[in-house]
């Protein structure tokens, strides 16, 4: 895991939330994704746009995800969202989401696994995992 801990602060708002006004399990999703692109802009000293360019690479897409759900937020609820990397591989990363409710307990944890992906050089209308730069890796402590 690495050291670098971003937090994300999230106001839960009425259209988060489904007919009985708990947060609608995408949008938990949508909070994540958001933060990811937090975590890598304060790593990286640059947004999402301008790093991707940096590096040749067209984003970071998501493999796969899932969620443990343990409390649910409401509108209104004043949420931190804890995200760090948990690992890197040589093209692929895994990221850790810890969502904190008002009173500090744990709502929602987050997982992802994406790639670092580019063109793929034989047909570009594919895309490949490329190796992470070792800049890049450093950059999360």
């Amino acid at each position: 895991m690495t050291t670098l801990l971003n937090t994300r602060a999230v106001t839960i708002a009425w259209g988060d939330c489904d007919p009985a006004g708990i947060v609608f399990y995408p949008r938990y999703f949508e909070y994540f994704d958001a933060c990811t692109a937090a975590l890598f802009q304060r790593a990286l000293g640059m947004p999402k746009i301008r790093w991707t360019a940096a590096h040749g690479i067209i984003g970071i897409p998501m493999v796969d995800t899932r969620s443990k759900f343990s409390v649910p937020s409401v509108f209104g609820d004043e949420v931190v969202v804890e995200s760090r990397v948990a690992a890197f591989r040589r093209s692929s990363f895994d990221i850790h989401h810890r969502l904190l409710r008002p009173d500090g307990a744990l709502g929602v944890e987050g997982f992802e696994t994406r790639v670092w992906a580019a063109r793929h050089p034989d047909d570009p209308g594919r895309i490949k995992g490329v190796p992470i730069p070792a800049e890049v890796i450093a950059a999360f402590g």
